[in-house]
């Protein structure tokens, strides 16, 4: 093992709360995130969202109903893969990326709601319902 793989975040615990929309993430270092599914897709580690370089970011607007319409998928030793409820699954969330979501939440949480405001843009769908009241838990565990 070299050292840069020795500080590479590993989790140990992936649990999905549908009913609550949140991915929570346990990592080796004893941290711990629940990240809302909305978070994620906003923040999609993706070049349809995050653009091909600095400025080129595209706003997500409308997904504070946004559901996983599958389990996560492992890739590798290294990511995960989410498919939304609105097709978009082109991201692959590394443990580095899903870590620094976790530790910056708040700052980008906030950021975003800021773009958000300057577009004049909403999290709701348009025409949006109830939220659905499905319930359960996926759990995939890591060793």
């Amino acid at each position: 093992m070299t050292e840069a793989s020795a500080k590479l975040p590993v989790p140990t615990e992936i649990v999905v709360h549908q009913k609550s929309r949140r991915l929570e993430i346990a990592f080796a270092d004893g941290a711990r995130y629940i990240l809302p599914f909305e978070f994620l897709r906003v923040y999609s580690p993706s070049a349809e969202v995050r653009g091909h370089g600095p400025g080129q970011e595209i706003l997500q607007t409308g997904k504070a109903q946004i559901d996983l319409k599958e389990p996560p998928s492992p890739v590798g030793n290294y990511a995960l893969k989410l498919v939304f409820s609105d097709g978009h699954d082109t991201g692959l969330y590394s443990w580095d990326y899903l870590q620094g979501l976790g530790r910056n939440q708040e700052r980008l949480w906030q950021q975003y709601l800021e773009r958000l405001a300057k577009a004049g843009a909403s999290r709701e769908p348009e025409g949006a319902k109830a939220p659905d009241d499905a319930s359960g838990v996926t759990e995939l565990r890591r060793k």
